[in-house]
């Protein structure tokens, strides 16, 4: 009798086991699935895109990736205007004292293009954002 009894406690014990594991790969599943939609939405939505294309030329290059796959005006906007803005900011460092001065303004249309892609608006940097958008209108 007591082999019996220990048998029946083992199969018990293995049936507990499998409902568990069961349970465990469900709710496995069920993470991995919310992981998975929640990468998919950050890397879709295109104000996420915008900002990272301001955080220096290699988040630039990180947005302008993931933006190519499925292109999103808003992302496409803002990695035109941050582009623009690396550039005049690498040419006027050369442009010694004046230069440098001008520096400072285009950090504040830096900042200007940044707190826009932050609120979610399609905001042009003044003066020159018009003319990013035509020069750069293939990314």
């Amino acid at each position: 009798m007591s082999e019996k009894n220990l048998n029946d406690d083992f199969n018990d014990l293995l049936g507990d086991a499998k409902k568990g594991a069961k349970e465990f790969a469900r709710e496995a599943k069920r993470s991995a699935y919310e992981f998975d939609s929640d990468v998919n939405k950050l890397t879709s939505d295109g104000k996420n895109i915008a900002i990272i294309s301001h955080l220096t030329l290699i988040g630039w290059i990180v947005a302008l990736v993931m933006n190519n796959e499925k292109k999103d005006t808003f992302a496409s906007f803002y990695i035109r205007q941050t582009l623009g803005i690396m550039i005049c900011f690498f040419l006027l460092s050369f442009v010694p004292v004046i230069g440098w001065f001008l520096n400072i303004a285009i950090l504040a249309l830096w900042i200007i293009s940044f707190i826009g892609a932050l609120n979610g608006e399609l905001k042009l940097t003044p003066i020159i954002g018009v003319y990013f958008q035509d020069w750069f209108k293939s990314l």
